[in-house]
């Protein structure tokens, strides 16, 4: 076996071509799945203990050879192509496609401009947070359930440190360096431990609201909602608001939009029920605010989010969540 291999070594070290069709019969003929040297791999357990390390280590060099004369060669072709054909102008030109904006970022600065018109001003913060800013400043008790390690990711060398699973850490950084009035919109993106399907993801993208001022009220809060509605989901777009419950906001509430593709009569996309659920809501608990340094028998507020995904899905039919984040070319041209 010795001699077949210095054979074949010296047919690789000999080879040389001028055409990539050669080099790919080469290459099959020497490092395809029935070439010569993947026979020899196949015949090595027949060879004899005491050979069987100078053997291998041979076989081991004629394939490094190969494979190294293959990149050489496909590398020197690529080259004299380039070269040959440079400044040929009779050439046709190679095709560039345009990008396009990626449908969250769409959907993220489509609303952002809705709140903007009424007075809502954009911030932003860290992705990388601590307890105080996630949890304890947003009134979630110690025993709460989002702090359990299956809805978050924690740094295992200080539990301190987390990836934040809601941009109403943007918010408390807000209230712990702005005085009331506020009216702010922190759109961005969060972490959550959950598996990946077609309606879920450990990454997602959510844009959440905060007004605190003097004398606002839940009517306050439920004609915004009604406003952001009609300007993006049109003019004859109803909401409804569910009680619901949030550890930051109290009375709490779901907000739901008749759905835009059946009227309201009820369809799969809306599972017959004419109601589409878009986000959660609530007038900012009195606690969340003292912890901020805010008076709260003197200011009240409201807070809203919204999952981007979930508003990106409504508006355009995507019924598969991970096709976001897959970069597929197909589907973000449609955009």
């Amino acid at each position: 076996m010795i001699d077949k291999i210095k054979s074949l070594l010296n047919e690789v070290e000999a080879f040389t071509t001028q055409t990539t069709d050669e080099l790919e019969a080469f290459r099959i003929a020497y490092l395809g799945k029935k070439g010569k040297i993947t026979a020899l791999f196949s015949d090595f357990k027949n060879v004899a203990n005491e050979e069987k390390k100078l053997v291998g280590q041979e076989i081991n060099k004629l394939k490094n050879l190969a494979q190294d004369k293959v990149e050489f060669l496909k590398s020197q072709l690529v080259t004299q192509r380039t070269s040959s054909v440079g400044n040929d102008l009779t050439l046709p030109g190679e095709p560039v496609f345009k990008g396009s904006r990626h449908p969250i970022s769409l959907v993220k600065n489509e609303i952002s401009e809705i709140f903007k018109r009424i007075g809502f001003t954009i911030s932003e913060g860290p992705e990388i947070e601590d307890d105080w800013h996630v949890f304890s400043a947003l009134n979630f008790p110690e025993e709460h359930p989002a702090r359990d390690m299956q809805d978050t990711f924690f740094i295992e060398t200080n539990p301190d440190v987390l990836l934040r699973t809601h941009t109403s850490s943007v918010q408390v950084r807000v209230m712990d360096h702005q005085k009331p009035p506020i009216r702010t919109l922190s759109p961005g993106r969060v972490f959550r431990n959950e598996a990946i399907s077609a309606r879920a993801h450990c990454i997602f993208h959510q844009i959440e609201g905060l007004y605190i001022d003097k004398n606002v009220s839940f009517a306050d809060l439920k004609q915004t909602l009604l406003y952001f509605a009609k300007e993006y989901f049109g003019e004859q777009t109803e909401i409804r608001l569910r009680p619901s419950y949030f550890p930051f906001t109290e009375p709490s509430a779901e907000v739901d939009v008749s759905c835009s593709l059946c009227g309201g009569e009820g369809c799969n996309v809306c599972k017959y029920t004419g109601w589409l659920e878009i986000l959660g809501c609530g007038m900012v608990d009195p606690n969340v605010l003292e912890a901020s340094g805010i008076d709260s028998s003197v200011f009240t507020g409201f807070a809203f989010g919204m999952g981007i995904e979930r508003i990106a899905m409504l508006k355009y039919g995507i019924k598969d969540l991970r096709l976001f984040f897959e970069n597929d070319q197909r589907f973000l041209e449609q955009f």
